[in-house]
């Protein structure tokens, strides 16, 4: 058995769970409801303020489905009850970031013009810009895997370089730093 997927999850208040006749998981809470197409191959039950999930059978390729749906909806579970947080920061000189109307990120990240991203709905951002720190730019969802998705995006804009470590990067992101040059005799 899949010693992830064995695992039960535990519904915290206020968070209602619906299992539907072909397989969607849908949970909703204090901030949002989310949902999940499952493999029909993988049984969910709510007993007793938790979720189980049990297979079938023990093929390799169900195995690992079996992990995979308890940690999508645990996500799901902890993202509607807490939420997740990604925050960035801009490191270099004249970067900036500065969220515009309609949910539009502006970022200047040292190229010739701004960089505009336009973030999903479901995705709130702010943007702090202190004197002799650099920007952080905080995103907040109940979608794990769309916060996510949208951090690696930006961060592709500009991925931190390994000499002076410039670019944007993980709060708390620890970068391998190369030596550079050696000086001249």
């Amino acid at each position: 058995m899949s010693r992830i997927g064995r695992l039960p999850i535990e519904i915290p208040s206020g968070v209602e769970i619906k299992i539907s006749e072909d397989h969607v998981v849908s949970v909703k809470g204090p901030l949002g409801e989310l949902k999940q197409q499952i493999t029909p191959e993988i049984e969910v039950e709510v007993k007793d303020n938790h979720i189980n999930f049990s297979r079938s059978a023990e093929t390799k390729k169900l195995k690992s489905l079996h992990g995979l749906y308890r940690s999508l909806v645990n996500n799901m579970v902890e993202g509607v009850s807490k939420g997740f947080e990604i925050k960035l920061e801009l490191v270099g000189v004249g970067f900036r970031a500065e969220v515009l109307p309609n949910n539009v990120l502006d970022l200047v990240l040292g190229y010739s013009h701004h960089t505009y991203l336009q973030l999903p709905p479901e995705v709130k951002v702010e943007a702090l810009s202190d004197k002799r720190s650099n920007p952080i730019v905080t995103l907040k969802s109940s979608d794990k895997q769309l916060i996510g998705q949208v951090a690696a995006k930006i961060r592709s804009f500009r991925k931190p370089e390994p000499y002076k470590g410039k670019g944007i990067k993980f709060v708390g992101e620890v970068l391998r730093r190369k030596a550079g040059k050696a000086a001249a005799k």
